[in-house]
């Protein structure tokens, strides 16, 4: 609600109810809602004010498409969306180059998300080629360590640019932006109130999935804290609480109800989520962090199947203070599409897992990244200056294509954790290819919302880089350039199809750090996909090994 006499933006309480102190005995107000038309009226402080808001006629019969990130005046034609075998992925577009004289302005969306590397390695380690629309770079970036540095002075973020050659296309700039989040004093993070909404249908039933699961989230309780709340809520052939709300000194009790878990019957998504976020709300814990831990393979085949239904529910529930993590885990029937619409929705993140040393990375090494978050509603916007550059594009944060074709479609800020840094890559195509002083190339702001709080905060910063040689950059930005390297393969993107996947190698494996697992990892995966995109076809390998 914006009162127009201040211009201060207000939330109603959970159902409706408001109350505003004013000077005024009349003044107006704008009323907005997730789903409705938005209603300018008038005020008068003598009497109780009572509004309906209509629902918007395409809201009720079509969901709303969020977008990744947008060029500012950029129109897009329709697409067929594309879908892919029993697992379902959100067919995307990559970015194209921009013209920044007609073009200045891009804007993306801040998030943690990193399931897309997790899925890839699962592809990859079973001798298969990935699905290209499984690919999303930009949470490929988030998945690693990317040297977090703290912001100053209390400030929510941290900013750093650079710019270099462009290792894959001569003649080309590559820009980066690393964003840090503050990190939590873990002594003063808030109780938390946490429901499992475990899905435990016959799906379920194989090692990689309940059982997995299962080690995943005793790993979790072994770091809760006494004034820690946790409840169990469970569905499949029946629904309902399998655990009350518990305290986190209660281990030996939780472990022993995650272990009691077993699966059958359908999937009944709908049902487990309402009871988990009734359960959620039951336990609320004003200030605190409330969340439901949805962990499925996201087949919901019983009640409210589509994901407009199911978002409406969430959205509801996050203007409530509630917020939604996912955890996807299992093959086949793996319904990525879903489970990342209904975190961006839930204002949460999305992991996928598929082994326990990837349960511990999220779960227990990164526990803050992925249930406390810093900041809200959080976005970055890039504005280039057209005298310094030809052209940019934006390396991942690529849409769906049913989101580009639709009109009504938003771009969503995203909820960042706990000392999360972002990594986002561009790569240009300046005016001036030969300038090695300092080059004002423009402006990075990122706009965000503190947890429970309604004000939109701005950190600006001006862009004044020195180029640099692309060997001379930090070891974490020239890796950080062969992940995107690789996900652009991975991907066939059109705009590295004359590189090789020797390429990625001779980008990381100078500055591969020998005690850091998940990078010696990465080396393993690139000699795997080399061997399975032998000579460069894997849509017939893709096709062959998926039906």
């Amino acid at each position: 609600m914006t009162l127009h006499s201040t211009g201060y933006l207000y939330y109603s309480g959970t159902y409706g109810g408001f109350g505003i102190t004013s000077p005024n005995i009349r003044d107006s107000i704008t009323l907005q809602l997730d789903g409705y038309q938005p209603r300018t009226v008038p005020l008068d402080s003598r009497r109780e004010n009572n509004y309906v808001m209509k629902m918007l006629v395409k809201k009720a019969a079509s969901k709303e498409k969020r977008l990744m990130s947008v060029t500012r005046d950029l129109q897009f034609e329709e697409k067929v969306k594309y879908s892919f075998g029993g697992e379902t992925y959100s067919s995307l577009r990559e970015n194209d180059f921009m013209d920044a004289s007609r073009f200045p302005f891009t804007d993306f969306a801040i998030n943690t998300d990193k399931a897309s590397y997790s899925n890839i390695r699962r592809f990859l380690n079973m001798g298969t080629a990935v699905p290209p629309d499984a690919v999303r770079i930009e949470e490929m970036l988030n998945y690693f360590n990317l040297e977090h540095r703290a912001p100053d002075n209390g400030d929510v973020f941290r900013i750093e640019t650079k710019l270099s050659d462009c290792p894959w296309k001569p003649g080309n700039q590559l820009f980066f932006i690393k964003a840090s989040a503050k990190k939590l004093d873990l002594e003063s993070i808030p109780p938390s109130n946490l429901v499992f909404l475990i899905d435990v249908s016959g799906s379920m039933d194989m090692p990689n999935r309940l059982p997995l699961l299962k080690s995943a989230f005793k790993l979790m309780v072994n770091n809760l804290r006494a004034i820690d709340t946790v409840s169990i809520v469970v569905y499949g052939g029946t629904v309902g609480v399998w655990m009350t709300p518990t305290s986190g000194a209660e281990k030996e009790k939780i472990h022993k109800s995650i272990e009691e878990l077993y699966p059958g019957g359908s999937t009944a998504g709908e049902s487990g989520i309402l009871s988990a976020y009734r359960l959620a709300q039951s336990q609320f814990i004003p200030n605190g962090n409330n969340r439901v831990i949805l962990a499925t393979d996201g087949d919901f085949n019983v009640g409210q199947t589509s994901e407009e239904d199911l978002e409406r529910l969430i959205i509801q529930q996050r203007q409530k203070g509630i917020y939604l993590t996912c955890l996807g885990v299992g093959m086949g029937n793996y319904k990525d599409s879903k489970l990342e619409v209904l975190a961006k929705k839930g204002n949460g993140n999305f992991s996928y897992i598929d082994d326990e040393k990837e349960a511990e990375k999220v779960l227990v090494k990164e526990l803050t990244q992925t249930m406390y978050s810093v900041a809200d509603d959080a976005l970055m916007h890039v504005h280039f200056r057209p005298e310094a550059l030809k052209s940019y594009r934006l390396i991942g944060f690529d849409n769906k294509y049913a989101a580009i074709s639709d009109t009504s479609s938003i771009l969503e800020g995203g909820e960042v954790g706990s000392g999360h840094t972002l990594m986002a890559i561009f790569e240009l195509e300046l005016k001036d290819t030969t300038h090695t002083s300092s080059l004002a190339i423009g402006d990075v702001e990122v706009s965000y919302k503190l947890p429970g709080d309604s004000i939109s905060r701005k950190l600006i910063e001006k862009i004044t880089v020195t180029p640099e040689q692309f060997t001379s950059l930090p070891p974490t930005y020239q890796f950080a350039s062969g992940v995107a390297l690789f996900g652009s393969l991975l991907k066939e993107s059109r705009f590295t199809k004359n590189c090789s996947w020797q390429k990625v190698y001779t980008i990381v494996h100078p500055v591969i750090k020998p005690d850091d697992y998940l990078q010696a990892e990465f080396l393993t995966l690139l000699e795997k996909a080399k061997k399975i995109y032998y000579k460069g076809k894997p849509s017939r390998l893709r096709s062959s090994s998926m039906r």
